[in-house]
């Protein structure tokens, strides 16, 4: 490790600030594009979800208000 940090002390500012960042997305940004986009779509299906869901309880909610409180107490 302080190999690592001897050899990045000789380099000029930008190799280490611009060169080796942009090297890295180069390399991994396909495989950080798949994670970003699997957590968005994760996230996106979550969301319709609970939507979905939130309007299944006030479609049903809507619906069943025209029946008795004794008659809901059944279930």
């Amino acid at each position: 490790m302080d190999g690592i940090r001897k050899t990045f002390a000789g380099m000029p500012w930008w190799v280490k600030w611009v060169a080796v960042p942009l090297l890295a997305l180069f390399v991994f940004g396909g495989v950080i594009t798949s994670i970003l986009g699997a957590l968005i779509g994760l996230v996106f299906k979550l969301l319709l979800f609970v939507a979905l869901v939130g309007g299944l309880v006030f479609v049903v909610s809507k619906i069943g208000g025209t029946r008795t409180k004794s008659s809901s107490r059944e279930w």
